[in-house]
């Protein structure tokens, strides 16, 4: 009986995940992974370090070439992997490649966050080891230009940690320079100009939503799926100096960066915000393949986002 239930599906999100009736979890994507390693062509370090023993929260640290320790006096850039919340880690190759290619080109330290992933650990646990990564970098050294950012989900905790940052966090110990958000996991129940309005679509990203944060009693109209019900003044006191929103135009999401950028702009907020389209691409076309034309323009503008003064 119990192999039946192994074997027997309660929730399918084809091609990104299943459970079984007996618990069992089948990951269909985001579980390949690399070690940390020095980059034999760019000197490039990285390595995995845990700072919470009690949950298991760990990040990997990406040194550049020649630097056996974080530099202060070099950008920091707190990095959150994509992957709805519930597959990916700091160890996946598309992730573990990107930020090794972006410490060589930039020169900076990047401290990638391995939050916990649903369904085990539902949000708010990524949230959480997220804040707490936070605080960690903020120990590392006394940098002079802290970031945050992240792809897809990334790109959603990212933006929450702005807002926790800005509205309730004033024992950081760090100030945050800047966002960049590239194709951000943002939604929302009623279907905005430009994204698809068929039921059965937006009642699959419902119940997707549902199965990450079954604590919500507002489905993806919650604040933590759609930015654009933040209360205006909330919005307004955004923890970061500077925001960068990259979309593509054959992403399911493109619409709600389009929205978040506009909402930010007339929320009261004092910083500035850029938005930046491909066309043509899907979304995070630059992970899957980051040689291409388009890719290789988003990690220069990235490199200019970090390192302008």
């Amino acid at each position: 009986m119990a192999e039946d239930l192994d074997n027997q599906i309660d929730q399918d999100f084809t091609p990104i995940i299943r459970v079984y009736k007996s618990g069992r979890i089948e990951r269909m994507r985001g579980t390949e992974v690399l070690p940390p390693s020095t980059e034999p062509s760019t000197g490039v370090s990285s390595k995995d370090l845990l700072i919470d023993p009690s949950t298991g929260l760990s990040v990997r640290l990406y040194l550049p070439a020649g630097h056996l320790h974080p530099d202060p006096n070099l950008p920091l850039l707190i990095y959150f992997h994509g992957g709805r919340f519930c597959i990916h880690s700091t160890s996946s190759p598309r992730y573990h490649k990107y930020l090794n290619a972006l410490v060589a080109r930039s020169n900076i330290t990047v401290v990638s966050v391995d939050y916990r992933l649903a369904p085990e650990h539902p949000l708010p646990a990524a949230y959480d080891d997220s804040w707490a990564a936070l605080r960690w970098a903020a120990g590392l050294a006394d940098f002079k230009h802290v970031f945050i950012g992240g792809n897809s989900a990334g790109a959603n905790i990212a933006h929450r940690m702005a807002m926790i940052a800005g509205n309730e966090g004033s024992d950081l110990g760090i100030k945050i320079k800047g966002m960049a958000l590239s194709h951000s996991y943002f939604w929302g129940r009623d279907a905005l100009e430009g994204e698809s309005d068929d039921p059965k679509f937006r009642e699959e990203m419902e119940r997707l939503w549902r199965f990450v944060c079954p604590s919500t009693t507002e489905g993806t109209d919650d604040v933590w799926a759609n930015p654009l019900r933040e209360p205006a003044e909330r919005l307004a006191r955004l923890g970061c100096e500077k925001v960068m929103v990259w979309v593509a135009e054959k992403d399911i999401f493109r619409a709600r960066g389009v929205a978040y950028c506009e909402t930010l702009k007339k929320s009261g907020w004092n910083g500035d915000v850029k938005l930046v389209e491909h066309q043509g691409q899907g979304h995070g076309f630059h992970l899957e393949n980051p040689e291409c034309e388009q890719a290789l323009e988003l990690l220069e503008d990235l490199n200019g986002f970090l390192n302008q003064e």
